[in-house]
């Protein structure tokens, strides 16, 4: 998947054209829900996903990384979103999440969720929403 965003930036679901050590010191060090995360984690984490990134057209430089971890039967679990700080409030966290909404739509994925602390406004552009009976949901591990 190669798609040219109106805004001189590209989307690629290629594992080949991810800057792997940028977006490790992205999530590990300015991401509040990845903070501290080992390299050999992040790595694990990137193989086992479908992964997205976002690149500059002229430079190719990424500015954007998320990833999906998912049976692409079922469900999936959209994480790790992140958009580069020099490259925020251009749209491209809305327009990153809307083309993985897009990618993953042919598989007719039951669901697909995520968990956010701070930009519910960004997936819910995109329809996203708060979970309707909460309490069904468990979890194991970190709250």
């Amino acid at each position: 998947m190669n798609s040219e965003l109106p805004d001189g930036h590209e989307l690629s679901t290629d594992p080949a054209r991810l800057d792997a050590e940028l977006v490790h010191r992205w999530l590990s060090q300015d991401a509040y829900w990845a903070l501290g995360r080992s390299r050999e984690k992040h790595d694990r984490a990137v193989e086992q996903s479908l992964n997205f990134g976002v690149y500059e057209t002229v430079s190719g430089a990424q500015v954007g990384y998320a990833r999906v971890v998912t049976d692409l039967a079922t469900f999936g679990w959209l994480c790790d979103v992140y958009i580069d700080r020099a490259a925020r409030g251009k749209g491209l966290g809305t327009i990153l999440v809307a083309a993985i909404r897009d990618h993953l739509a042919p598989y007719g994925l039951r669901r697909v969720m995520l968990a956010t602390a701070d930009a519910h406004a960004v997936y819910a552009k995109v329809g996203y929403a708060p979970l309707a009976d909460g309490e069904k949901w468990m979890l194991y591990g970190e709250q």
